[in-house]
């Protein structure tokens, strides 16, 4: 068992007992339990703040909920399962026959033994959530109802970030939700891959973009770092990624591009996915997903793409108790991460290089990049000592003669008849040659 899976199970078992919403107690438990291990700096915009079409909503606060039956038994209890009450209950205090609390029971008919995930935070109201096996056993009679909630309108909508900086003020974002009580893959995947990618990258040599690590209520979270970080994204987004559904026992991972279908993600996927089955490839939707919705909405159109493994439909545990740490599978994390970091070391080298020695071809011999003697027997050497029917030296002859600030890295590599990973290997010895930079102004 490695480091990093005692490392991930450990946080797991941590979060997810915690009851979070998209506000109160629980989601800045969970934010301030990660920055141990991350340095997250917490902002929060006040409740009753309108936020583009959205109203901030006052803060829940869940203490306890309790549903007894008529003998006294204990049906619902928050305590042994967060899911039990409805996300954002009002508080209620009660006595209710079976017939009256019908209407504020839920569960899920076609998966029995599974308590549903039930959310209102927009419409006050109250219920209770149960698996429909036990639903159906109850009896007509008295039971008394305890939801113990209350709402702050002194509170607000948390989101916490940080930043990796790199040789380029151009950053990747890359964010996850954090407001589902005890979920495990529709959930916490997302936070403990964010987490899991921020420590390998921390420890990378160089970083051509500064990364941008971001954690956030889903949607109104979204809307709330956007109301406040639009206008510094606009101007320095490069491209970004939402983490969701990343467990789970799907073995590719599902890359949805952004609206705008512009991004250094948008075009290195789908190029990667016609030789790598570990990739597909799907055309952006506002018809479901998650916050990549707010981030490629009109008025933004920001180049955010989301990332995931089983999602939504694809399996018995979505928004439910099913969804449980053995569906996740910890080790289909950290595959997970394996493979996000793989492609984001890819795009860190398929932006749009710029030659730094434009004006005519730069002297190659000197830098052990060319031949120093030229005869007959030499044509087919990329340098002195390479002998490869000249396939390295005309892969760097292409790139410099395309290295304008207009052509991308997969562009030079599709002219070049190589792999990006062949190209990479090129761009890494053209960059510590001077050569080649990244993240400039066009030449032309």
């Amino acid at each position: 068992m490695s480091c990093e899976y005692t490392f991930l199970s450990q946080c797991f078992d941590h979060l997810f007992p915690l009851p979070r919403s998209i506000t109160g107690p629980g989601i800045e438990a969970s934010i301030h339990y990660l920055q141990q291990f991350m340095p997250l700096s917490i902002e929060k915009v006040p409740s009753g703040s309108q936020v583009f079409d959205w109203t901030v909503p006052p803060e829940w606060h869940l203490k306890r909920a309790t549903l007894t039956g008529p003998t006294g038994e204990l049906i619902c209890d928050t305590d042994i399962n967060n899911l039990h009450v409805v996300n954002y209950s009002i508080p209620v205090q009660g006595q209710y026959q079976l017939s009256e609390l019908q209407a504020h029971l839920h569960s899920t008919h076609h998966f029995p033994t599974a308590i549903p995930y039930v959310t209102s935070y927009y419409n006050p109201t109250w219920g209770f959530c149960m698996a429909d096996e036990v639903r159906q056993t109850l009896k007509s009679g008295t039971y008394t109802v305890n939801i113990d909630t209350e709402f702050k309108s002194d509170g607000g909508v948390p989101f916490a970030h940080c930043v990796l900086p790199g040789e380029s003020h151009k950053e990747i974002l890359l964010s996850s939700y954090l407001c589902h009580p005890s979920m495990a893959n529709n959930e916490l995947s997302g936070p403990l891959v964010l987490l899991l990618l921020y420590q390998r990258i921390e420890k990378w040599p160089k970083r051509r973009f500064s990364y941008r690590f971001l954690l956030n209520p889903e949607t109104i979270g979204s809307l709330c770092f956007l109301s406040r970080y639009h206008q510094h994204l606009k101007q320095n987004l490069a491209a970004g990624l939402i983490l969701t559904c990343l467990g789970g026992s799907n073995s590719t991972l599902r890359y949805k591009s952004s609206r705008i279908n512009n991004s250094v993600f948008d075009e290195l996927i789908p190029t990667l996915s016609q030789t790598d089955e570990s990739w597909t490839h799907h055309a952006y939707t506002p018809l479901h997903g998650s916050d990549e919705r707010q981030y490629c909405s009109p008025g933004f159109n920001l180049p955010m793409g989301q990332i995931a493994r089983t999602v939504y439909g694809q399996y018995n545990g979505y928004h439910n108790s099913l969804d449980d740490k053995e569906t996740m599978d910890v080790n289909q994390l950290i595959r997970s991460v394996d493979q996000i970091e793989s492609m984001l070391k890819m795009a860190e080298v398929c932006g749009k290089p710029v030659n730094q020695s434009p004006y005519g071809e730069p002297q190659l011999g000197k830098r052990g990049l060319y031949p120093t003697i030229n005869k007959p027997g030499n044509w087919q050497l990329s340098s002195d000592t390479t002998m490869d029917n000249r396939k390295f030296l005309n892969i760097v002859l292409t790139t410099l003669s395309m290295a304008d600030g207009l052509n991308s890295s997969i562009e030079i590599a599709k002219q070049s008849n190589c792999t990006i990973h062949e190209l990479a290997d090129v761009i890494t010895i053209l960059e510590d040659k001077g050569l080649i930079k990244f993240n400039q102004e066009p030449l032309a």
